[in-house]
């Protein structure tokens, strides 16, 4: 790889992680301050809903979210504890878990989409 080649390589990179540094703290700050909820508990939130019935088994969210098995299995675990979210063990596999989420998580992920999908616009839209 030539020198200007790779130079330019890391100046992109580095432009991507700049641009998402900014993005993921202005969002982490909108939707905790008028919503309550972090950027990593929206994502899950926002991934079960994209989900048929709402519900996902734990080893296939953790492929689809951008977090680490530790980080996932904690954000559920809030997740749970607010009543937004449901672990419920697979009656063919007892070794699957599947995340639901709940009525009060659809309520949430409801109010809260707009700020993120706004933000997302103001940002990275156009």
């Amino acid at each position: 790889m030539s020198p200007t080649r790779e130079a330019a390589l890391v100046a992109r990179w580095r432009e991507v992680l700049s641009c998402y540094s900014d993005l993921s703290c202005a969002l982490e700050r909108d939707l905790q301050e008028r919503h309550g909820i972090g950027m990593s508990d929206f994502e899950v939130l926002d991934l079960l809903m994209s989900a048929d019935h709402g519900k996902v088994r734990m080893q296939e969210l953790g492929e689809r979210v951008y977090l680490s098995q530790s980080a996932l299995s904690r954000s559920v675990a809030r997740l749970e504890k607010r009543d937004l979210v449901t672990r419920q063990m697979c009656d063919q596999d007892r070794r699957a878990l599947f995340v639901r989420v709940t009525d009060e998580g659809r309520a949430l992920h409801a109010r809260a989409c707009p700020t993120h999908r706004e933000l997302l616009e103001r940002r990275l839209g156009g």
